[in-house]
């Protein structure tokens, strides 16, 4: 944890006053109306990319604080702000904090593939295109996501940035009373704030062609 501008990000999630009420009622919209579809355009993308990509970092932190999971809020932060998939998908992705808390892979990381499939892969299941176009993404965003935090598992992430040892929530309760008197669930918002917010850097480069 020697990274001054995670260790100050840390402190903040810590510390913010997280609006409940708001976040719960725009989780409960999503459910009862479901995610808009929208037609992007890659120049108004690019003309909006920093408020994007502000609005998802913030929507994952959120998302996560409230969901307990960082797969779900990285999944849904990008797919509200792009307008895929449905609340199906993040229903399905309830077992994939920590790789089905194993401690393998990061929420973070599965929850940003989830969307780069829905984002770049093909509604045909026999299209090999889509499976190689979402692939290539993947591989541009695997490497920038490991370089900005320095791993992309779970027990490396939580001992190099974020607690400075693994706490495997998913043990036992014990193990879960100690993650949320850590105030694991504010302070691990970093992690898939930071991967949307990477992932939708990745989706605003790469337009579909």
């Amino acid at each position: 944890m020697d990274n001054p501008t995670f260790e100050l990000k840390l402190q903040e999630l810590a510390k913010r006053e997280w609006d409940r009420k708001a976040i719960e009622g725009r989780c409960k919209n999503l459910m009862d109306q479901g995610i808009p579809a929208k037609t992007l355009d890659p120049d108004v993308l690019t003309f909006n990319r920093q408020e994007i990509l502000d609005r998802v970092q913030l929507r994952a932190e959120e998302y996560n604080f409230i969901l307990r999971n960082c797969a779900k809020s990285t999944a849904l932060a990008l797919m509200e702000e792009f307008g895929l998939g449905n609340m199906e998908i993040v229903t399905a992705m309830s077992p994939f904090p920590g790789f089905g808390g194993t401690g393998w892979m990061c929420g973070a990381v599965t929850g940003s593939l989830i969307a780069f499939g829905l984002r770049f892969g093909s509604h045909d299941p026999l299209d090999e295109n889509g499976v190689r176009a979402s692939i290539m993404i993947a591989r541009q965003f695997m490497p920038r996501f490991e370089n900005e935090l320095g791993a992309v598992t779970c027990p490396q992430i939580q001992e190099k940035v974020v607690f400075g040892r693994y706490m495997d929530p998913a043990a036992g309760p014990d193990n879960m009373k100690a993650f949320e008197q850590a105030q694991g669930f504010e302070k691990c918002s970093l992690v898939p704030g930071i991967g949307a917010r990477i992932a939708a850097e990745i989706i605003i480069e790469n337009p579909p062609e």
